[in-house]
């Protein structure tokens, strides 16, 4: 490997682990600020931090492998990615972040769904938290395989070798600086993954200069790969209605990613979201045009120059190593580990907060302090991570399909519950229980009967726990008046930006002012 190229990857690695120290140092003096930051995210860090936790490896690998192989039409995925995103910026973002505060101030997901229903037995606590953790495991598994194909092909390592690199690298920053390290990392990741996703498909596309020979190159992959004119360019080749819906619905999946809505619950102020919205949109629409991007030209770019790439999902490696000095390539590498660490880092801190504060502090009998809190997460962090990287030692595992699965689990287990929880004031707990059960099974049973490939998951998933949701909740008695009276407060607050006073309550502690570290401009 090149001096260049292990200095900019020196560099970063540095700079992720210098974060995790200052974040140490700053930010975890208990369990709220450890696992949600004290709800004091500025608008940009939070966007950033949740489309950098959002768009892991599948981003730089996954999708232009994908659109490398078969063109334009795996472009779906994207289109329903940003749909999706917009309404949950739209009806999720405010909404939770004022309901979860007004909810006794929650700070996990599970959290939020026992106060909502008011739940003393815990069942929803601890049954939505065992579902993150089992599909968090998986989906953090997809990063580790991420990061070990990233070895293999750019630095000539050992797969395995890559795996525990990655492992170790964002085990030590999440593990001491917790939710601040997480996100101050992921903005910094964010704005990596924005700059190489400009940049790698820009210079690529300079080397053919006018469109016309962009095209004839193009005409070429399609004659090698037996396609009619045009068809790698098109969005509807060798698609069906069905094949449509099924990439599309990706979007679906938003409503229910914890890694993503908690960066709603953490931003500082409910006036914010507007100011988050534009930001984060802004950025997934930028990256996800510069990924199909890369595949694309990627693809003509390799068939005009007689190269060769061994896996698809490479092709970002490929153009990386071959377009730039060892310097940029080194840079741009690091826009890979961006990905990946990124999500990685928020996957690990939400498996570790379920084990934490829905899991330790039910069993545990006698209140457990913040320092204990505390040392119990650092120690989640650590299990979960390990579980992940035994799971991700074979190298032959999709990063789309590890991803795809993970992402519909948590789609449907949880997408159609938060809506309803936000959106339907008559949604009751055995209602909530049973979207859970349902949207899970359905999608653990789809793809254990090979029915993917028929229809994405999560599509029949998400309408199955939806209609479960629907159907218990008319069958079951309606949510008790002081459920409804903070469904109606959280509602008043998500409209106006001010916090109104419970009934006969003086008053609600106010959210500190967020410090310096975390303001935006």
């Amino acid at each position: 490997m090149e001096n260049g190229t292990v200095i900019s990857l020196v560099g970063y690695f540095a700079l992720m682990l210098a974060i995790g120290v200052y974040a140490w140092r700053k930010s975890t003096a208990n369990a709220s600020e450890y696992m949600l930051g004290g709800r004091r995210l500025g608008p940009g860090v939070a966007a950033l931090s949740a489309g950098a936790s959002d768009m892991s490896g599948w981003l730089l690998m996954g999708l232009p492998g994908a659109i490398y192989l078969a063109g334009l039409s795996q472009a779906w995925i994207g289109i329903g990615l940003v749909i999706g995103a917009y309404a949950n910026y739209r009806l999720v973002a405010p909404r939770l972040r004022t309901y979860t505060e007004v909810a006794n101030d929650a700070i996990t997901i599970p959290d939020f769904l026992e106060e909502r229903f008011a739940d003393k037995s815990h069942a929803l606590r601890i049954l939505s938290a065992v579902v993150i953790i089992v599909f968090f495991t998986l989906y953090t598994s997809a990063g580790m395989v991420s990061g070990g194909k990233l070895a293999a092909s750019a630095f000539g390592m050992d797969y395995t070798t890559g795996v525990a690199m990655t492992a170790a690298v964002v085990v030590a920053y999440t593990l001491f600086g917790g939710f601040l390290a997480v996100s101050l990392t992921d903005f910094v990741q964010g704005c990596i993954m924005f700059v190489a996703l400009v940049l790698v498909p820009v210079v690529a596309f300079d080397q053919f200069g006018t469109f016309a020979d962009l095209a004839a190159s193009i005409g070429r992959v399609e004659a090698d790969k037996g396609m009619a004119p045009g068809a790698f360019s098109s969005l509807f080749t060798g698609t069906t209605v069905i094949g449509i819906i099924s990439a599309a619905a990706w979007g679906l999946g938003y409503f229910g990613q914890p890694h993503i809505i908690v960066r709603f619950m953490a931003v500082r102020s409910v006036r914010d979201v507007p100011t988050m919205r534009r930001i984060g949109m802004g950025w997934m629409i930028v990256a996800l045009f510069g990924a199909l991007g890369t595949g694309f030209v990627g693809a003509a770019y390799v068939r005009n120059t007689g190269g060769s790439i061994f896996d698809s999902e490479t092709i970002f490696i490929y153009l990386s190593q071959v377009l730039f000095s060892p310097l940029i390539t080194g840079f741009l590498l690091a826009a890979i580990l961006a990905a990946i660490m990124s999500t990685i880092s928020s996957q690990l801190l939400v498996s570790s907060s379920s084990l934490t504060e829905d899991i330790y502090t039910l069993i545990k009998r006698t209140p457990a302090s913040d320092r204990e809190l505390v040392t119990i997460g650092r120690g989640a962090v650590f299990v979960v991570a390990v579980v992940a990287a035994l799971l991700s030692f074979d190298p032959d595992s999709s990063i789309l399909g590890l991803v795809s699965n993970a992402w519909a689990g948590f789609g449907a287990a949880f997408g159609p519950l938060i809506l309803a929880c936000l959106l339907w004031r008559r949604t009751t707990m055995a209602g909530a229980l049973a979207g859970i059960v349902v949207g899970a099974i359905v999608v653990i049973a789809w793809i254990a009967l090979g029915l993917s490939d028929t229809m994405y998951e999560i599509v029949p998933g998400f309408i199955a726990s939806g209609f479960a949701i629907w159907l218990v909740s008319r069958a079951t008695p309606a949510p008790s008046p002081a459920i409804d009276a903070t469904f109606d407060r959280a509602r008043l607050y998500a409209e106006t930006g001010e916090l109104p006073h419970a009934p006969g309550v003086s008053g609600h502690a106010a959210v500190a002012a967020p410090p310096e570290a975390m303001k935006d401009a």
